[in-house]
C-alpha cells in the first residue's frame, strides 16, 4: 500500500487534466484556482498523524508530516471544485461592473474572503477539536459568509457543495474495492466519530461538502465575476 496515496492523487490530477484539455472555456479559472489551492497541501502536518497517517513517497509523511501527494491533490481539487458546477449547469462568467461593487454587502469583501482562515486559526488555537473538524467548520462558515456578500451565488454554493461531495464519494470509494482495509489502517478513527458511509469516514464527506461550498464560489467572489447561461 506504499503507493496508494500517490496513485490516488494522480487519479484526481488525471481528471483535472481531462477537464482542462477538453473544456477550453474554463482553463483560466481552473489554473488560477489550482495554483491558489496547491499551497494548502503544506498544511498536512496539521492532520498527520492526528487525523490520518498514510504511507507516502519517500516516507515523507512519516518522517516530516509533509508529503508530495497533498500538493498534487490540493492542486487538482482546487480547479475541479471551482468549475464543476459551471460545467454541469452550462454557466459562463462575466465581469461585474464597478458600479455594482459599491453595494453595502461588498464593504466586507476582503474580510469575508479570509473568514475560513480566521475561523480555523481560532478553533485550532482555542479548542481541542481535531483539525479536520476545525477545517470543516471554517469552510462552512466561509461559505455562509460568501452568501452574505454574494447572494447571487447561493445556488452555486449549495449545489456546488453537493456536487463535489458526490464526486468525492465516487473518487474515495474507487480505492476501497482494491484496498478495503485502507481506511482502517491509516485513519486515526479513535480520534474521529467512527461513522463510515460505505467504508468512507463521514469526516471526508463533510470536508468534501464544505470545500465544495466555499471553493465553488471563490473564483467569482475573488475576481468579481457573476454567472450567466453559457451560449450554445
Amino acid at each position: 500500500m506504499q503507493y496508494v496515496w500517490f496513485i490516488w492523487s494522480l487519479i484526481i490530477l488525471l481528471l483535472w487534466v481531462i477537464i482542462y484539455m477538453s473544456k477550453k472555456g474554463v482553463r483560466k479559472e481552473m489554473l488560477k484556482m489550482s495554483l491558489i489551492t496547491m499551497p494548502f497541501g503544506l498544511t498536512e502536518p496539521l492532520f498527520v498523524p492526528e487525523y490520518w497517517f498514510p504511507p507516502s513517497l519517500f516516507d515523507l509523511a512519516e518522517k516530516t508530516s509533509f508529503d508530495i501527494e497533498s500538493l498534487i491533490f490540493s492542486f487538482a481539487i482546487g480547479g475541479i471544485g471551482t468549475v464543476l458546477y459551471n460545467l454541469i449547469f452550462k454557466r459562463s462568467l462575466v465581469e461585474i461592473p464597478h458600479t455594482e461593487r459599491t453595494h453595502q454587502s461588498h464593504r466586507l469583501h476582503i474580510y469575508i474572503l479570509f473568514t475560513p482562515v480566521i475561523v480555523f486559526i481560532i478553533l485550532a488555537l482555542f479548542t481541542s477539536l481535531n483539525h479536520i473538524y476545525c477545517g470543516v467548520i471554517a469552510l462552512f462558515i466561509g461559505g455562509l459568509a460568501t452568501l452574505y456578500c454574494r447572494p447571487d451565488l447561493k445556488g452555486k454554493i449549495w449545489v456546488g457543495g453537493i456536487l463535489f461531495m458526490v464526486l468525492y464519494f465516487i473518487y474515495f470509494g474507487s480505492i476501497l474495492p482494491f484496498y478495503p482495509l485502507y481506511v482502517e489502517l491509516y485513519w486515526n478513527l479513535d480520534n474521529l466519530t467512527h461513522i463510515l458511509l460505505l467504508g468512507i469516514p463521514i469526516e471526508e464527506l463533510l470536508f468534501a461538502f464544505t470545500f465544495g461550498m466555499y471553493w465553488s464560489g471563490l473564483y467569482e467572489h475573488l475576481y468579481w465575476r457573476k454567472l450567466i447561461k453559457a451560449k450554445a
